[in-house]
Order: C-alpha cells, then sequence, then structure tokens
C-alpha cells in the first residue's frame, strides 16, 4: 500500500474524493507545509474539528423556542384588538348582565319600595305613617299583620317583569351611547358621563314605563278582602275615563264675561278632542314627568358611580380598593382586549351606594308628581293632571315639604339598591369577559 499522499492531480482528476470530501470535511486550514509537502510543492489541508451534530439540533430548537416566547412577550394585553362594542356578542352580554343586576337590586329593597309608593301617593291608610323611622316599621307591621309577608312584596312580579328589561337596556344603552360621546379617554369628561347616563336612562323609561305604572297601581293597593291580580289591574287602567275639568267661571260681567266664557269652553272643548280618554293613553300617566326625573337621576347616577370609581383605582388607593390582576381575562373567555381593572366588593358597593344618593336628592320632588299621576285614576275622582297642576295640588295640601314625602325611605331604599345594582353590574360584565 502507497503511504504517500495523492499528488494534485490525482486529487483534482478524482470526483468521489471530491464528493466526500466536500460531504464530511468542515471549513479548514491551510497548514504550515511539511518537509515531504515542500517536496512535492503542495501545501497540506488539514480539515477543521468537526462539531457536535446534536449540539446544533438543541441550538437551533432552543433558537425556536426563544423567537417564539419573543413573539409572545411582543403582545401584551394591552396591546390586543379592543372590544367591539357595536358587536352582537357585546350587546347580549351588557344586557344580560344588566337585567340581572336589576332583578337583584330590586329584590333586596322590594318591601322598602312597596312602602315608600303607598307614602308618596298619599294613600288613606297609611299617610298617618309617614314622615318617621317609627312610621316606616308600623307601616311595615300592619302590611304584615293584614296582607301576610307576602303582602311587602305586592307588585314585585310586575317589578322583575318590568325591571329586567329596563334595567337592560338602561345599561346596555349607556354602553352604546358612552362609546358614541366617548369614543377615546383623552374625551371623557363629566358632561359626558351625564348626558350618556341621561340618555340611557330616558330610552329604558320610554320601553318599560306601561309596566311602571302597573307595578305602582298593585303596590298602591291596600284591599284586606281581596287582591287585583295583574290582568284586573291592566283592565282597570285601560278602560279608566279621563274626567273633564271643570273650567273656572269668570268674575268679569257684561260682554267681556261673554266672550271670556267662550273662550274658556271653546279650549276645554279643544283639550278634550286631542286628549284620549282612556286606552292605552291610560298606561303613560306621568311619562312626561318621568322623563324629566330620568335625565338628572340616571344621568348623576352613571357620573357619581363612573367618578368614584376612577379615584378609587388611582394609585393611592388601588392597592386598597382593586383586585389584582383582574384586568386580565379568564382563560374560558375567548374575548379579545384588556378588561377594566375591578374594585373589591366593598369599594364598589360604597361608590354605588353614594351615586344612589346623590341621583335620589336630585330628582326627588319630580318623582312624587310622577308618583301622583301614575295612580290619579286610583284617587276617586280619576282626573288627568299635567305636571303643573299635580304639583300645585301637591303644595296645596302639604307645603313644600309634600314634594320630600318618603325621601328618609328614599335613603333607605336607594343606598341597598344602588350598591347592588352596580355591583352585580359589574362582577357580571366581568365574569362574561366584557
Amino acid at each position: 500500500m502507497n503511504s504517500e499522499p495523492p499528488d494534485h492531480a490525482s486529487l483534482e482528476s478524482s470526483p468521489t474524493s471530491i464528493a466526500l470530501y466536500h460531504q464530511v470535511a468542515q471549513p479548514t486550514r491551510i497548514s504550515s507545509p511539511s518537509a515531504s509537502s515542500r517536496a512535492n510543492g503542495l501545501p497540506v489541508l488539514e480539515a477543521a474539528p468537526p462539531q457536535n451534530m446534536s449540539t446544533a439540533a438543541t441550538t437551533t430548537t432552543t433558537a425556536s423556542d426563544e423567537a417564539v416566547s419573543q413573539k409572545l412577550v411582543e403582545t401584551p394585553l394591552n396591546a390586543r384588538k379592543p372590544v367591539d362594542k357595536r358587536s352582537l356578542e357585546y350587546v347580549s352580554r351588557s344586557g344580560l348582565a344588566g337585567g340581572i343586576a336589576g332583578c337583584a337590586a330590586k329584590t333586596v329593597v322590594a318591601p322598602l319600595d312597596r312602602v315608600k309608593i303607598l307614602f308618596q301617593a298619599s294613600n288613606p291608610q297609611f299617610a298617618k305613617y309617614s314622615g318617621s323611622w317609627s312610621g316606616l316599621a308600623m307601616a311595615m307591621r300592619d302590611i304584615k299583620r293584614f296582607e301576610g309577608a307576602r303582602g311587602l312584596y305586592k307588585g314585585h312580579s310586575a317589578t322583575l317583569l318590568r325591571i329586567f328589561p329596563y334595567a337592560a337596556i338602561k345599561f346596555l344603552a349607556y354602553e352604546q351611547v358612552r362609546a358614541i360621546f366617548i369614543p377615546t379617554k383623552d374625551k371623557e369628561t363629566p358632561f359626558r358621563r351625564l348626558i350618556s347616563g341621561s340618555l340611557a336612562g330616558v330610552t329604558s323609561v320610554f320601553f318599560t314605563y306601561p309596566l311602571e305604572v302597573i307595578r305602582v297601581r298593585l303596590a298602591f293597593e291596600t284591599k284586606k278582602t281581596s287582591r287585583s291580580s295583574f290582568r284586573t289591574i291592566c283592565s282597570q287602567i285601560y278602560h279608566e275615563q279621563a274626567s273633564s275639568r271643570p273650567v273656572a267661571a269668570a268674575t268679569a260681567s257684561g260682554n267681556g264675561s261673554s266672550t271670556a266664557m267662550a273662550t274658556a269652553q271653546t279650549v276645554s272643548s279643544s283639550i278634550k278632542a286631542v286628549t284620549p280618554r282612556t286606552g292605552l293613553a291610560n298606561f303613560y300617566r306621568g311619562f312626561a314627568a318621568t322623563v324629566v326625573g330620568m335625565v338628572p337621576y340616571a344621568g348623576v347616577s352613571f357620573l357619581v358611580h363612573d367618578t368614584i370609581g376612577d379615584v378609587l383605582r388611582t394609585p393611592n388607593f388601588a392597592p386598597y380598593t382593586t383586585m389584582p390582576k383582574s384586568e386580565t381575562p379568564s382563560p374560558s373567555k375567548d374575548q379579545p382586549g384588556k378588561l377594566r381593572v375591578q374594585l373589591t366588593a366593598s369599594a364598589e358597593l360604597f361608590s354605588g351606594a353614594v351615586s344612589g344618593l346623590v341621583a335620589q336628592t336630585s330628582s326627588y320632588p319630580l318623582e312624587i308628581i310622577r308618583r301622583r299621576m301614575q295612580v290619579g285614576g286610583a284617587m276617586g275622582d280619576g282626573k288627568r293632571l299635567n305636571m303643573a297642576e299635580t304639583a300645585r295640588k301637591i303644595y296645596f295640601e302639604r307645603g313644600f315639604r309634600g314634594f320630600w314625602v318618603g325621601l328618609t325611605i328614599g335613603y333607605l331604599k336607594v343606598v341597598p339598591m344602588a350598591a347592588t345594582g352596580f355591583f352585580v353590574y359589574e362582577r357580571m360584565k366581568w365574569y362574561l369577559g366584557i
């Protein structure tokens, strides 16, 4: 066997050797020539030490994992696609959350609501109890004595039937109107919040007001022997006749008196011609007062709640009032975007209670007028009075204090109701991933 290295010509002329060389050889380096190589005139080619193939594969896998990890790091929660509030999924979920929140809130305060309506509408049997905390206890005692414990929840079925769509529409409308008036964070102002809440309240009232009238009439009844059914109350309201308003006699004499009387009769005839005397119009008694009262109530309620929520989420209060990692969507909910940081139970209940307290105070006189207009058909004379006439009648009966009858009960009712409503709504939104 020839142990001498092949010469340059034989290496170039051997394809097999060249292929084998390129297949297994690593980058080469030219070493200093030895004595024999110098004799042949050729440099010596030394192969670099071969790399470990498993090490290379591990390096490739590690680089791939790092690339995936880097991609995930570059996509944080706040860089996700924002929630589309116009989507059907968001609308349905927000409506469901609002409806459940409204039912929970009304159930908590149903007995107080019954007594409050009796006081507001000046029910003859309970007017003597209004104006004191002891009167509240005695009124609830009499209701339980003559009507049983169920009497405290009289009209509650109509309440739930009304409150679910009412609350669902209110919260849903607020989210949608807010998205229009406050598209970005920099456009969020107290006035825009107030307008968003007011429009949401008016929208919900428009669609559910007839159920509110039925509920009030059921709660207003205090018959000891019989209880009107839902159907009976509806029929009674529908067939109530609006009596004519008396026209005051003129005090002037002569031709002036005749002219004044003729003018008054013409105006009275015109009013009777355009005013429905029965039918569906009876289910909207007090609607104007409701709309006027809803503007401050709903607007102030949402405004105060959101403002207090923002304050409690500031860095100074957040460690004590917010839930850690609550902005992270639930793994089971495939909902894009970053959720709002949730307040603790006590903080959320506090913000809801204060919002209800302020809203109730700002709109209570209009609520008194609305209640009196709603029960006008059950008061005996059946007269349909407008807002100004109803306010004047209340003032003549009780003076200025008449517009604040039952306010203490209103506070006792509205604090747990508003607190429960906002708490359940925020938690339902969080649970549903919106």
